[in-house]
Formats: C-alpha cells, sequence, structure tokens
C-alpha cells in the first residue's frame, strides 16, 4: 500500500484519537467492534462513528461485517501512528520519497528541523512474497496466535535492538535513532547495494573484509543468517556497511552452521560471478588467512572461538536457550565447581580466576581448625551441653506437632461442618419432603369421625 503522508496534515485528534482506540481493541480482537471502539475514544455525541467514516475512506482502517460489525487496522493506518509518535517526539519533521523495498519492509527518507536526512524502514510482514514467518523466523517464540501488525512491531523491535548493540561493539552499521511499532528510524548510509555495483578497485581487499566481519559476528555469538550481496553497502571509499539483523540467531542455534555456512557461500558465489575473483590466489596472499580455514578457503565454524563476547546472551538471540545462559553465568563467576578428582590434576585458569575465592576458603579452613583445637579440652562438657540441648530441642518440637495437629483437625471440622451447611442450604431434609398436609381430604375426614366415635 502506498504511503500518502498529504493525509496526514488534514488528520484532527478525534482520528487518532479513534485509530489509537482500534489499536487497544486488536490486542485481543482481532475484528474489533464498533460498541468497543466507541467506548474507548470516549468522543462525544457519538463521534465515533463520523470518524469511523472518515478514517475508512482514506484506508487507514477496514470494516468487517461477516460476524459482526467491526474495524480492524490497515498498514497505512499503523504507519500513520507510529509517523506521528515520531513527530510529536521530534525525531523527524518531514517524510521524503521512497528508496527501497523488500519483501518484508519499506524504507523511506525523512528529515529532520536542521536538513539531516535519515532512513525510516515500516516493517511489513505479511506479503504475499513472504509469508512463512512462523517457520523462517522465531519472532512468535511461543506463541500460536498472532496478527501481522504485531509481528512486524517485534521485527522492528528486534532489529533496533541488535543495530544499538552491534555499534556499541563497533561494527559497520547505521546509527539507529529511534523505534516505534513497526517503525525504525536510522542514519542514512552514504553508499549503494553491493548488488548495484559492477567494478571494484579492490576486490580482494573487498572480499576479505565482508568475510572477516562473518567470522567477527561469529566471535561475538552471533550469525547474521541473511548475509549477501543486497545487505551490505559500499561507499566510493569502499567501506561497507551491514544492513537487515530481524533474523540473526545465536551460535548456540540448532542450525547455526548451516546459517554460518550459507552465508559463507553467498559472499564467495557472488565475487566468483561478478568479479572473477580466483580465492586462492588471495588466500595465498595473506599469511594470517589461512588459520581456521578450509581446502577452498571457507572459514570454518568449528574453528570459530567466542572470545569475543556474549552478544547473543545480551540480546536474547534465536537458538540462545537457559541452559547456554547457566553455562556463561558459570563461566563468568568463576567456571563451574571442579570434581574431587580434579583438585589433583590442577586447573591454572579456574585458579587465576577464584584467587579472591580460594584465599577466603582457606582462612575458613584455618578457623575451622582453631576451633577444634579450643574444643578439645573441653570434650565432655561440649558433649553435655549437646545433649541437654538436644533432648530440649525434641520435646519443644514434640510440643509444636500436637499443638499443629490440634489446630489442623479443628479447622478440617470447621470446614467440613460448613461444607454440610452449604450442602443443606435451601434444601428440605427426607421427613419434611416426604411430610404433606391434607387441606379438607378423606384421610383428614376419617381421621374427624375416629375421634368422635372415641369420645363417645
Amino acid at each position: 500500500m502506498k504511503l500518502d503522508v498529504d493525509v496526514l496534515r488534514y488528520l484532527s485528534k478525534d482520528d487518532f484519537r479513534v485509530l489509537t482506540a482500534v489499536e487497544l481493541g486488536m490486542r485481543n480482537h482481532e475484528i474489533v467492534p464498533t460498541e468497543l471502539i466507541d467506548r474507548i475514544a470516549r468522543l462525544k455525541h457519538g463521534g465515533t462513528y463520523k470518524v469511523l467514516k472518515n478514517l475508512l475512506k482514506h484506508k487507514l482502517l477496514h470494516h468487517d461485517s461477516s460476524k459482526y460489525d467491526g474495524f480492524r487496522l490497515t498498514y497505512l493506518g499503523y504507519d500513520f501512528l507510529a509517523i506521528k509518535t515520531m513527530v510529536n517526539k521530534g525525531v523527524f519533521v518531514a517524510v521524503g520519497r521512497q528508496i527501497g523495498v523488500g519483501k518484508e519492509s519499506d524504507i523511506f527518507e525523512v528529515a529532520r528541523e536542521d536538513g539531516t536526512v535519515l532512513a525510516m524502514k515500516l516493517h511489513r510482514l505479511g506479503r504475499v512474497s513472504f509469508r512463512a514467518v512462523k517457520s523462517k523466523r522465531d519472532y512468535l517464540r511461543h506463541r500460536s496466535s498472532y496478527n501481522w501488525l504485531y509481528l512486524s512491531r517485534l521485527a522492528a523491535l528486534k532489529e533496533f535492538a541488535f543495530m544499538k548493540a552491534l555499534e556499541t561493539h563497533g561494527f559497520p552499521v547505521p546509527n539507529a535513532i529511534e523505534n516505534n511499532r513497526h517503525c525504525v528510524v536510522m542514519s542514512l548510509v552514504q553508499g549503494y547495494p553491493l548488488v548495484q555495483v559492477k567494478q571494484l578497485q579492490n576486490p580482494e581487499t573487498v572480499f576479505e573484509a565482508i568475510l572477516g566481519q562473518v567470522v567477527r559476528l561469529a566471535e561475538h555469538g552471533l550469525i547474521h543468517c541473511d548475509f549477501n550481496e543486497f545487505n551490505i553497502m559500499i561507499d566510493d571509499d569502499e567501506k561497507i556497511t551491514m544492513i537487515d539483523f530481524p533474523q540473526m540467531v545465536s551460535v548456540s542455534h540448532r542450525n547455526a552452521q548451516m546459517y554460518f555456512d550459507r552465508d559463507v557461500e553467498c559472499i564467495f558465489k557472488f565475487f566468483r560471478k561478478r568479479f572473477n575473483l580466483s580465492f586462492q590466489e588471495s588466500i595465498d596472499d595473506n599469511d594470517d588467512s589461512d588459520e581456521g580455514r578450509d581446502e577452498a578457503g571457507k572459514p570454518c565454524f568449528s574453528s570459530i572461538e567466542r572470545s569475543a563476547g556474549f552478544l547473543d546472551r545480551e540480546l536474547a538471540a534465536s537458538g540462545f536457550t537457559r541452559k547456554n545462559e547457566e553455562d556463561i553465568q558459570r563461566f563468568i563467576e568463576g567456571g563451574a565447581e571442579s570434581d574431587t578428582n580434579s583438585d589433583s590434576e590442577g586447573v591454572d585458569l579456574v585458579e587465576d580466576l577464584n584467587e579472591a575465592d580460594t584465599v577466603d576458603g582457606d582462612s575458613s579452613h584455618l578457623l575451622e581448625q582453631n576451633e577444634g583445637y579450643k574444643c578439645q579440652g573441653k570434650e565432655e562438657s561440649c558433649e553435655a551441653r549437646e545433649s541437654s540441648g538436644s533432648e530440649k530441642e525434641v520435646e519443644e518440637n514434640n510440643e509444636e506437632a500436637l499443638q499443629n495437629e490440634a489446630e489442623l483437625v479443628k479447622n478440617l471440622s470447621k470446614q467440613r461442618r460448613c461444607a454440610i451447611a452449604k450442602a443443606h442450604k435451601g434444601r428440605k431434609t427426607v421427613a419434611a419432603r416426604n411430610s404433606y398436609k391434607d387441606k379438607g381430604g378423606r384421610s383428614s375426614h376419617n381421621s374427624k369421625i375416629q375421634k368422635q366415635l372415641s369420645s363417645w
């Protein structure tokens, strides 16, 4: 759907109030009933229905009356809510042309008040070109039901978090500025997608730089999973910038090696076809490049060491489980506790990490020895005190147990009486149900005759 920002300037506060009411109602409704929208918006004199008609005309809402009369947000209405929030925050003041389109998002130029041009990415999951989100992305996690707007919001939030963390650790990524709903505002990369580049002055240098970023990501515990020529920007100085991060996973993911090998193969295949690059010659030129690579010159996933950090733990990347978190925490705190047989072998790393802990352990051991020496001369008195103290503790425990049992029996009997009273409440007894009064019947007439005969 085309983003027509001109409509935005003609929308009033009541229009945005109703849009927000529909958004709130979609938390637990696929189609929000009209009565619920009216109750949430709280417009005077029935103005909600007039506003709904106006929003429906601009295609910000979709009307559905198949089961009941209701509305739902469209992507255009969700765009307007995000853009309005960004403008109110002062992130940007103008929206320009569309500069990119993909199977999951649209990218537009936006401008700040001082004239700085930024990039605004609007996630649009649910397009016909990409609907296998549940099997190819981990946005849902344990959830079974979803809608596309909510998934787009999760994707934007995840990408913003990854961009912030990668920028902090010195990776060549855009500067993440703000996030709201399914919208991410970032700095505009001054470059071109690598797929549009036909010629490079130093293709070997660019190739090694790109491959180095793949390995460096893995050392930080992350795999891009979509690292190809479409998601790499290059400027006039042949410096690269990575983009598109929602699909990143942890190196602990069960398919991590497959994703890593696929990213590497995409880079090799592109440079082989586009620039006729001979990888064996470029590898022979660099002495250090042979380390951790196979015969074809590709990096080996098994040879990568996670020595740079645990970004997958910080960002809860897909595939990073609770067990991995416990292992890392154990490693940070000084390693797992060594077995009884491992003391003779000696673990230098654990001794270096836990130097303070070992000093505390030695001091406590010395204190225990001193206490033992003090008690050697007074064994009989200590034993007598311990025996008398143990007898008193046993008696006190028995008394407490008896009291607890009495209270328990009392509570149970009280609950039983309450239950019986509730069961019989409003119900007649058996005798009351079987007894009846015969007013003027045959049995009462016979009883009267018998009484008169007896009196005679």
